[in-house]
């Protein structure tokens, strides 16, 4: 899956910093959304993280975010739709 952000609707104004293996979403001065060539990262709701980690093998522990978020493999495990979802919910998050 290749990941296109223009895609999600619902979130507001960010700003985008490119690193060497990642790009940075910002809302603000705080990082909503992680990309990287295969994973995405996300805020998260504690108790939805672990749900989602139980019930996906493609969901584990953020490396950016730690135990407040998830990291996505993107195996199309998760549809787009859920992941737009997890996008905005980050979004919403980050104030």
């Amino acid at each position: 899956m290749v990941f296109d952000i223009s895609k999600v609707t619902g979130i507001g104004d960010y700003t985008v910093k490119s690193e060497k293996d990642r790009d940075l979403f910002f809302r603000g001065q705080l990082v909503f959304l992680v990309l990287r060539r295969n994973t995405i990262e996300v805020r998260c709701d504690p108790q939805l993280s672990e749900n989602l980690k139980a019930k996906y093998e493609s969901v584990m522990e953020s490396r950016y975010y730690g135990k407040n978020g998830i990291e996505i493999v993107l195996t199309n495990q998760l549809s787009e739709s859920e992941i737009y979802d997890l996008i905005r919910l980050s979004y919403n998050l980050t104030v």
